[in-house]
């Protein structure tokens, strides 16, 4: 059997045919450009294949994951120019006759972490994604974790020392939440460079890390999670993940320490075992457990 996946992010769309498995048999990314293109370009890349019995998609957000909803499937108050109000679901129904999973990109991730990944055997996880924006997906007894929408770490406040950093931020909502401090676009906003050029300037990793271990340490007093991934593209500074675990040992004070870890924070804070593909194996995988139900149809979601 085959089954799509496709990480849906801002910057960059991926989509994967897998064996249910863990294997990727085709993969192909292409950037983000209009919605109209990218969206064409995702149908086309499955049509070539043979029978698919279901796809997965991993999306950035917000989005509308409310199973009867009239609006389930769609992009809704996204900053990125085009995408708000976006009905990604019922675009690619409309050319794909196969059942669609739908959820954040990031709790995709955490899927591919849990199934064949750094979170096996694990109960309560976070896979946080620190990339052009900043998001969480939340794993709590087995279960990704929805609610009224869906976790949106990257919206959270974090202490803005003003006199260190007197950028003022670049979310459009919040200005200084921690998107619009630690995100890959805040890093270009502030610095006035993306990420892969600072990669030796350590004034800009310190600061980074600092609202990070901040944003980390909330997780641990919260969710009190077993295990703490961190991907996206500003994760991958060499930098950076050696400083948010001694920054986040700092912050805890002593209050939760190795006893309560069960381990060392360097085995607690880790990258994702799958790398890349966290994201569209997770998404796949979503595919996949959506077939052993029933999946909204788009004329569902209208009558609703």
């Amino acid at each position: 059997m085959r089954y799509g996946g496709i990480e849906a992010g801002g910057t960059t769309w991926t989509c994967a045919v897998t064996d249910g498995a863990g294997s990727v048999e085709e993969v192909e990314s292409f950037p983000t450009t209009s919605p109209g293109e990218t969206l064409d370009r995702a149908a086309s890349f499955f049509q070539g294949t043979e029978r698919l019995e279901s796809v997965g998609i991993g999306c950035f957000g917000p989005i509308d994951l409310r199973i009867g909803s009239a609006i389930w499937g769609r992009i809704t108050t996204t900053p990125k120019p085009g995408w708000a109000d976006v009905d990604v679901v019922g675009a690619l129904a409309e050319k794909l006759d196969v059942p669609f999973a739908f959820d954040t990109d990031v709790n995709a991730s955490a899927v591919g972490e849990a199934t064949w990944g750094a979170a096996v055997g694990l109960k309560t996880f976070c896979y946080v994604t620190v990339g052009t924006g900043i998001g969480a997906g939340l794993v709590a007894n087995g279960e990704v974790l929805h609610g009224l929408l869906h976790p949106e770490l990257g919206h959270v406040r974090v202490p803005h020392d003003f006199e260190r950093d007197p950028f003022a931020g670049s979310c459009p909502f919040h200005g200084d939440c921690l998107e619009g401090l630690a995100s890959g676009e805040a890093l270009r906003a502030r610095w006035g460079r993306p990420a892969e050029e600072l990669q030796d300037e350590h004034q800009v990793w310190d600061l980074e890390a600092d609202y990070l271990a901040l944003a980390l340490t909330n997780l641990v007093c919260t969710i009190s999670p077993e295990l703490i991934i961190i991907g996206g593209g500003v994760a991958n500074s060499p930098t950076l993940l050696p400083l948010i675990r001694e920054k986040l040992g700092a912050l805890s004070g002593g209050y939760v320490g190795a006893e309560q870890f069960g381990c060392s924070v360097e085995e607690f804070v880790v990258l994702p075992a799958l790398g890349p593909l966290a994201g569209v194996l997770g998404a796949a995988e979503l595919g996949r457990r959506r077939t052993q139900g029933v999946s909204p149809s788009k004329d569902e979601r209208e009558t609703t």
